[in-house]
């Protein structure tokens, strides 16, 4: 469960981390009020459950409550990767002089948790630690033992924290570890932490993501959830009892089992493909919830091709066939797609959906091949017509 930026920076100053004097405005006017109430330069950023807002015109500054009306304005109502902007969190402006990463997230490889910091603050972590990871400064955390301050002070050393600010880093790297444990969070993050003109460390964006499967025992942020700010796919995939994450790519996913859906995830990727999603059907899923997970995935105008990967255990191939059938017999599906089936009552499932004209994959290598190969020739020829012709200069033959 994410954290809307003014929930996240709420809960971060019950823990004594400084954050900006800031209210939400759900209109312009409101938007005016708090800007004049303030009286100086605001930032007016929308409060939407997705990444990226700032390069979609999501975060604006204004000099005066008028420019801050005009700004609002701008935002409110647009859409930022699938979500409306409903609502904006008016903040004071910050005089920044450097700006730092900190952060706290689970490390599978490590299988710890692991707290991170970096002078390169404001941009993207994943892209900072992709191509200049020396520049992230990194502590495994025990679960077994309390954050030590020499621990935090060996992180602050590693990321050139200037020393007259070292006392508020670790106070805050000590406030983020006890909400990270508390919330049962996957991620606490302050991006970027800002060392203001005057001296003063401050959060200037914030994000928390809480674990789903400790909610039931979360009630201070369960409420937090808004149905409206969450992908709608995402939200009915829920509702089914689906495990569904949109991704960013064109082609659709279905498998059964995590670990084979992320694989799957994997190979689409190294055949040259983009993954549109995660669908994991579970365990034993019957014909329903099959018929239920392609209509979600065939519903994201983004996918091109959907590939379905079925090792069937306790899951039954023929009612993953016969789910499909379902799906199609009222879908409009005008994209290929391509199955694999293995496991148990293999041949009855290969034979229902071989009888409907859908493309088989003897293994997962050869599905994920076919189907991106099958999307490039869908997409190509019409980027190749749409090309402009130009005259070659006869000097060049």
């Amino acid at each position: 469960m994410k954290l809307h930026e003014h929930q996240a920076k709420d809960i971060l100053s019950h823990y004594h981390v400084p954050i900006p004097r800031g209210e939400v405005a759900r209109d312009s006017r409101e938007v005016y009020a708090i800007a004049q109430k303030f009286g100086k330069p605001v930032a007016i950023k929308a409060q939407v459950l997705v990444g990226g807002r700032g390069k979609a015109g999501g975060v604006k500054l204004a000099d005066n409550p008028d420019h801050a009306e005009s700004r609002a304005r701008e935002i409110l109502g647009m859409d930022i990767k699938g979500l409306m902007v409903r609502k904006v969190l008016v903040e004071e402006a910050l005089s920044i002089a450097q700006e730092f990463y900190m952060g706290i997230t689970n490390d599978r490889t490590a299988r710890r948790s692991v707290m991170m910091l970096s002078a390169m603050g404001g941009m993207d972590i994943e892209e900072v630690a992709h191509s200049t990871p020396e520049k992230i400064a990194k502590l495994h955390l025990d679960p077994n033992r309390p954050l030590a301050d020499f621990q935090i002070r060996s992180l602050i050393y590693g990321a050139n924290v200037p020393p007259r600010n070292w006392r508020d880093f670790v106070a805050i790297a000590r406030s983020l570890h006890i909400i990270f444990t508390a919330l049962d969070a996957s991620l606490v993050e302050i991006n970027p932490l800002v060392i203001t003109g005057e001296g003063s460390v401050i959060a200037g964006d914030a994000k928390i993501v809480v674990d789903d499967n400790a909610l039931y025992r979360q009630s201070g942020v369960s409420g937090f959830q808004e149905k409206a700010d969450e992908d709608p796919l995402e939200q009915r995939a829920r509702e089914k009892g689906l495990h569904y994450v949109r991704l960013s790519g064109n082609i659709g996913i279905i498998g059964n089992g995590a670990g084979l859906v992320m694989t799957t995830l994997d190979q689409v990727s190294q055949e040259g493909g983009a993954p549109a999603n995660f669908l994991d059907v579970g365990g034993g899923a019957k014909s329903d919830v099959v018929k239920a997970a392609l209509e979600i995935v065939s519903s994201d105008p983004h996918v091109e091709g959907i590939f379905v990967n079925i090792f069937g255990g306790i899951t039954r191939c023929d009612d993953v066939a016969n789910g499909i059938i379902q799906a199609l017999s009222h879908l409009k599906l005008e994209c290929p797609l391509v199955f694999r089936l293995s496991g148990t009552n293999e041949a009855e499932g290969k034979k229902i959906l071989g009888e409907a004209n859908l493309i088989p994959a003897a293994s997962m290598q050869e599905g994920a091949r076919r189907i991106v190969d099958l999307v490039k020739e869908r997409t190509e020829p019409e980027s190749i017509a749409a090309a402009p012709a130009y005259d070659v200069p006869a000097e060049l033959y």
